[in-house]
């Protein structure tokens, strides 16, 4: 089993980093998948806040996939007219298992064909563009799993996907296992009013602030 992570120039690093920690946790503690960081020529990337992330290897080399995750950021608008990266995506989700997005890597999902008709979410401040989008059923939600495709929220959201996949996909168990190894317990706090801005997605707004 083999469990894919796209890399390409100013990816989010969270958006893949935190999905891969859970990914690979799954791999040493649970029986999780082999896990792969995949760009487009190989070699290193340079992401959105300066972090390189080398890959291991290429989309001509690149294995046939059970999963694929897709990470989000505002690189992810250019990558969405990047013809071969988008034909990469689509032809590894003909045969992936689970196609699963992060933040805005739902906008490369889309441009592979794999949001019609279905339920999906992104960050909030991307939410209006996704809907504008034809096919899409936007859901305000932190993750949403519809069928075989999993998209989430932004940036931190991407780990809570993960869990729920791995969850679905190997038990509550093995998804605690990992849970425990990464010490993911969030600790529920909600600082000041931001999140109750007019475009925060409905989850946002139904969280209470700390006292």
């Amino acid at each position: 089993m083999r469990f894919g992570f796209l890399i390409y120039p100013g990816v989010e690093e969270l958006d893949l980093v935190g999905p891969w920690e859970m990914a690979t946790m799954w791999r040493a503690y649970a029986g999780g998948p082999e896990c792969l960081a995949v760009s487009e020529t190989g070699g290193p990337t340079v992401c959105a806040k300066g972090l390189k992330i080398a890959a291991d290897t290429d989309f001509e080399r690149c294995p046939p996939l059970d999963y694929l995750l897709v990470p989000g950021g505002f690189a992810a608008f250019d990558e969405m007219a990047n013809a071969r990266l988008v034909g990469f995506v689509a032809a590894q989700a003909r045969s992936c298992r689970h196609v699963l997005s992060v933040c805005t890597g739902a906008f490369i999902l889309h441009a592979a064909g794999l949001l019609h008709g279905r339920r999906a979410t992104t960050h909030w401040k991307a939410l209006e563009r996704l809907a504008a989008l034809p096919g899409v059923i936007v859901a305000e939600e932190r993750h949403v799993r519809d069928g075989t495709v999993w998209t989430s929220a932004g940036v931190s959201a991407g780990m809570d996907l993960t869990l729920a996949f791995i969850a679905a996909e190997a038990g509550a168990e093995a998804a605690s296992i990992v849970q425990y190894n990464a010490e993911y317990f969030p600790d529920g706090r909600v600082y000041g009013t931001a999140h109750r801005g007019d475009a925060a997605s409905a989850y946002f707004r139904s969280l209470a602030p700390s006292t």
